[in-house]
């Protein structure tokens, strides 16, 4: 790409369109400083006006002490918990540079679009750079993070910082100016509060991003640890102030939340932690954690409609997780000097595969799913890579989904089921379960994967700075809990092809498909309005028709049907899920009867007739009666 860009660029020179110097200065921009730990000379202030919520603009003021000479401003490119370069760059406008009154012209970088660079004149102490950042106005163009009710302060998206220093070695003084009369949550200490402006505690800049700010005209704060010397509280923000009502049992399971994972692991690592949680149908959903506090962002019924909403409930449970699990120890290739050094996530399926394990077994245990509940999730999960992941039975592994996020930023899939996106989420809690079989086995039962838990996360009570791992570290500790070729172990999963339901097993239980749904595939159906028929039909269909997934070689799939078609008619009926699932049914009886859909392909409509008389198949879980039943036991609440 560069030398494509440089001969265009000659090319144009030759013909006098541009000077020969823009080439040259083309061919060799100023260098980007490479971090070091050194101290940053003085404390960047930032000032973030967050009022403009009608047109949702983020304006920003920052003073950064410099010297003369060169200077490189950085925008956060790699965010923590996302994985991957995602810094929403393309959201700043209005960038003005000051030094001593005068404007300083600046130039971003022609090859790494997250730097600007300008030099700085003689006599000049600081700099101030003020810009905005321009909020999504619709989830088209990304997450919204501004309503007339609440908004997300994330400081990542608005602030710039010095390149050449390590994140943590910046310091840095934070204000935000709210709309008048609303209240915030945050990680951060505050200082002083001057009118609706909240004056934060200096904090370092690495800790500044990982301390967001939810804020709202309706607010609640609930003590979720009532009198403890660590503080754990959830700030809640709602669309309205009915949404903010909690029951008492409610309450309940949030409280055992935090009691369960303290008798999972023995420490924490915080000096209060803030669960930020808006109740929203305008803000985007959201589930990103961090040491101290956690962004949740769910539904308005997640109180309000407590019983239809339940498989939503583990979104807190895994984002608090994380504080033990992916900020205190984090794989060594993730924890990068600052946000701007490409992050590894070769160990994601420790970070947020672990994670995605404790976050459903926490959430059984604490009463926010029930016993049953917990069991259904685990066998919605457990399908997937029974039969609904053909991709990673034939040509890709566990490991290999560790770069998806680099890959394709979550970006939808034509086939997902087949290309594989992130697997190392749910295979990643299939491999744990597994592992926790194994350690049963190897002692009678008397150790478990609570015990590598403990022994791996549960360190150093109370520090929060970062304490990394390798894989190397991960076989040691599992070696203490239970001596095995746990290399080995860990390697077949990760890197080879097939099942990982073996953990079902070895936990007394298998995996039985019947014609009747399970509450997860209702609640899953419902959370996303569609119908899921991919262990029947091979295909999933969300709302209107549109077909989401088609099964790579499934019956769907061999009737020649594709993920960008939308289904119109099923059997000459107007298509709705109970016609879809009917027909079947029909099919199973009458194994003369296909299903046939009038399916839509973009301006073309054609029949197909489905070979399938299968019936509806639905994952559950069913008691192996010759096996001891460990999963209870896991699924458990500890005394």
């Amino acid at each position: 790409m560069k030398v494509t860009r440089l001969a265009s660029a000659v090319a144009a020179a030759t013909l006098g369109l541009i000077s020969f110097a823009a080439v040259a200065d083309m061919a060799n921009p100023p260098p980007i400083p490479a971090p070091q730990n050194v101290a940053y000379p003085g404390t960047m202030k930032i000032d973030v006006d967050a009022t403009d919520i009608a047109h949702r603009i983020f304006r920003v003021h920052e003073t950064i002490p410099v010297a003369a000479g060169p200077l490189t401003l950085l925008y956060p490119q790699w965010i923590p918990g996302n994985h991957s370069p995602t810094g929403p760059i393309d959201k700043i406008a209005g960038l003005v540079v000051k030094a001593n009154g005068q404007t300083l012209p600046w130039t971003r970088d022609q090859y790494n679009v997250y730097a600007f660079h300008m030099d700085v004149p003689q006599g000049t102490s600081a700099v101030d750079v003020s810009f905005e950042y321009l909020t999504p106005q619709s989830s088209r163009e990304g997450r919204v993070v501004m309503t007339p009710e609440m908004l997300d302060t994330q400081w990542s998206a608005s602030t710039l910082y010095p390149a050449g220093y390590f994140a943590r070695q910046i310091n840095t003084g934070a204000s935000l100016k709210l709309p008048t009369g609303w209240q915030a949550g945050t990680a951060l200490e505050v200082a002083s509060k001057d009118g609706d402006t909240l004056h934060f505690k200096p904090i370092n800049y690495d800790d500044l991003v990982d301390s967001p700010v939810y804020a709202g005209k309706y607010f609640k704060r609930v003590d979720l640890d009532p009198g403890a010397p660590t503080p754990v509280h959830v700030d809640i923000v709602a669309d309205e102030a009915k949404y903010l009502e909690i029951k008492p049992e409610q309450l309940k399971a949030h409280l055992a939340l935090v009691q369960q994972m303290y008798k999972l692991y023995g420490a924490h690592h915080y000096n209060h932690y803030d669960f930020l949680l808006s109740l929203s149908d305008k803000m985007g959903g959201e589930g990103l954690e961090h040491h101290r506090s956690s962004e949740d962002g769910v539904g308005t019924g997640y109180f309000t409609e407590w019983d239809k909403t339940w498989a939503e409930r583990d979104l807190l449970s895994h984002e608090f997780n994380h504080s033990w699990d992916g900020k205190y120890r984090r794989g060594a290739d993730l924890a990068t000097p600052n946000f701007n050094v490409p992050m590894g996530d070769s160990l994601l399926w420790v970070y947020e595969g672990q994670t995605e394990f404790w976050g459903q077994i926490m959430a059984t245990r604490s009463g926010l799913w029930t016993m049953d509940q917990g069991q259904d999730m685990l066998a919605y999960m457990a399908a997937t890579y029974d039969k609904g992941r053909p991709g990673l039975t034939s040509w890709r592994n566990v490991q290999d989904t560790t770069n998806d996020p680099t890959m394709s930023m979550r970006a939808p899939l034509p086939y997902r089921n087949y290309q594989g996106s992130e697997d190392y989420y749910v295979a990643g809690e299939m491999i744990w379960l597994d592992v926790d079989g194994q350690l049963r086995e190897l002692t009678g039962n008397k150790r478990s994967i609570d015990d590598f838990a403990k022994a791996f996360f549960g360190i150093n009570p109370g520090a929060w700075d970062v304490d990394t791992y390798t894989f190397d570290d991960v076989v040691k500790t599992l070696n203490e809990v239970a001596p095995y070729d746990w290399a080995k172990y860990l390697r077949d999963r990760l890197d080879g092809h097939g099942s990982l339901t073996g953990g079902l097993a070895s936990h007394g239980w298998k995996l039985v498909y019947t014609d009747k749904p399970s509450a997860a595939v209702k609640a899953m159906e419902e959370r996303r309005h569609s119908a899921d028929l991919m262990y029947s039909l091979g295909l999933s269909v969300g709302k209107g028709g549109d077909i989401s997934d088609v099964l790579w070689d499934g019956p769907a799939f061999a009737a020649g049907i594709s993920p960008s078609m939308t289904v119109i008619a099923v059997n000459s009926h107007d298509y709705n899920p109970d016609e879809l699932k009917d027909a079947v049914t029909a099919s199973f009886k009458d194994k003369s009867q296909p299903v046939e859909l009038l399916v839509k392909n973009f301006d073309e409509y054609k029949t197909v007739r489905i070979d399938y008389h299968g019936g509806l198949m639905y994952p559950h879980l069913e008691r192996d009666s010759g096996k001891p039943d460990h999963l209870t036991e896991l699924l458990k609440a500890k005394k």
